[in-house]
Order: structure tokens, then C-alpha cells, then sequence
């Protein structure tokens, strides 16, 4: 479980984070949802240590983050950030390779290349892994990404809004495979997403952040309402059951 305790960040004197209460909890995927501007991508910069912590505490199964070294981290959380580093000549198989390097550091040994033609299996990459990033869509890129960083094998996963720019379709391709193979290896997602359908037909779990708080968090099915929307995001949209979950009709 990832506990979060009074957590606050400030970015050129002004407050992005507020007193956050949070725990993430244990498996599954966990969607941080709400508007533009609410924390969202901060707070799991911070979870991942890409920021440093100003104030309040962050554990990590018991642990805490700041007494992690950066070598177990690497072992029990990846992250994948909106902005990724242009490695477009490089080959599909290679980028997946970098997931592995906690482990090899550079130097890939058996039990590394067998994860890496898992990963490469169960993101559907075989028929591409000797292609070079830049000759991809952009679903199979993010997808290669992806794939990146589900090799480091973690027991977290943090993705921070790994939708953008990708079509119907492959977003969701996207998030169907991440909850599979969640449920599949008993792994934990913590995903920023921006559609909230997406959230509440895949998440086992929403956290819904707005102005640096935590407004509210449970099962799509406890969170998101009507009433919720006109809170979190001050719209006004109805809210239907489909398949026992919430779907937001705008």
C-alpha cells in the first residue's frame, strides 16, 4: 500500500498540493482523476521521488520513501511520465530492454531477456520489436513505453496520463491489457487519466483530486454520481449504470 500523510508542494510560491490524505491501495489500478491544474501529476512525482518531498510523509508497504535507496526503489516502483525522453532510433525491443536496467545495469542475462520476450508477448510487441520507435503510430509507441516500463518489473506501476494523443481504440487496448495483466501478476497501477469513463469502466479504485486536495475515493461505483461531477469538475452530466459500472452520458 502506498500511504500518503499531509502531503503538501509548492512550485514558485505557489500551492499545488494541500494537506493530501491518501492510501492507494494494494493490486489492481487505482485512477487519479479531475480537472487540469488539481495535483494529479505532482503527487505521483512525488510517490516516485521525482520530486523532492517538502512537507508531510509518503510510505511505501510500511516503508518510508525517503529512507529507500534508489536501488530498491528502482526494484519496487517505475514510473512513466507524460513527457518521455525522444529515443526514437532505437529499436522496440531495445526500449523494452531499458525496463531491466535496476537488474543489468546494461548488462542483459538470461532471466532478463526471458522477461523482456514476456513483456514483448503480452503487450503484443513481437511483430514490431526490431522496428525503430520512430517509425510507429503513436498507440504503438505509448504502447512500447509501456511495455518499457512493465518490464522493470515493479510491484507498482505509475502512469501518468498514458492516453494523451491516442485514439479510441487503442486507449482502449491500452487499459483493458494494463487490467488484465494487473489482475494477472498481482501488480499495482496508479494511473493519471482525464476521461472519466475510461476511469470508471477500468479502475478497481478513483481518486478524485481537485485545487491540491483529495475530494473524495473508493469504486466507480461509490464515486462517481452526478453530484460528484458537479463537485470535482463543476459540470453537469447525467450518470447511467452500464455493466454495474458508471458511465458519464455528456
Amino acid at each position: 500500500m502506498i500511504r500518503i500523510r499531509n502531503v503538501g508542494h509548492q512550485i514558485a510560491g505557489q500551492s499545488i498540493l494541500q494537506g493530501v490524505d491518501l492510501d492507494i491501495p494494494q493490486g489492481g489500478l487505482t485512477a487519479l482523476v479531475g480537472p487540469n491544474g488539481a495535483g494529479k501529476s505532482t503527487l505521483l512525482s512525488l510517490v516516485a521521488r521525482l520530486q523532492t518531498l517538502q512537507s508531510g510523509q509518503i510510505e511505501i508497504n510500511g516503508r518510508d520513501l525517503g529512507q529507500i535507496s534508489h536501488g530498491d526503489l528502482a526494484q519496487l516502483l517505475a514510473i512513466l511520465p507524460q513527457v518521455l525522453t525522444s529515443t526514437h532510433r532505437i529499436s522496440v525491443q531495445d526500449l523494452v530492454g531499458f525496463g531491466r536496467y535496476p537488474y543489468s545495469r546494461g548488462r542483459l542475462g538470461p532471466k532478463d531477456r526471458e522477461i523482456i520476450a514476456d513483456v514483448l508477448e503480452s503487450f503484443e510487441l513481437q511483430e514490431i520489436k526490431h522496428r525503430f520507435l520512430d517509425t510507429l503510430s503513436g498507440g504503438q509507441r505509448q504502447r512500447a513505453y509501456t511495455a518499457m516500463a512493465w518490464a522493470q518489473d515493479t510491484e507498482y506501476l505509475l502512469l501518468d496520463e498514458p492516453l494523451n494523443n491516442l485514439d479510441i481504440a487503442a486507449s482502449r487496448s491500452l487499459m483493458s491489457r494494463l487490467k488484465t495483466l494487473a489482475a494477472q501478476q498481482g501488480r499495482t497501477i496508479v494511473i493519471v487519466l482525464h476521461d472519466i469513463n475510461y476511469a470508471a469502466g477500468y479502475a478497481d479504485h478513483i481518486v478524485a483530486m481537485k485545487a491540491g486536495r483529495v475530494e473524495t475515493a473508493g469504486p466507480p461505483a461509490e464515486v462517481v454520481s452526478e453530484a460528484f461531477l458537479r463537485a470535482v469538475f463543476d459540470t453537469d452530466a447525467r450518470v447511467i449504470l452500464e455493466e454495474e459500472r458508471p458511465l458519464v452520458v455528456v
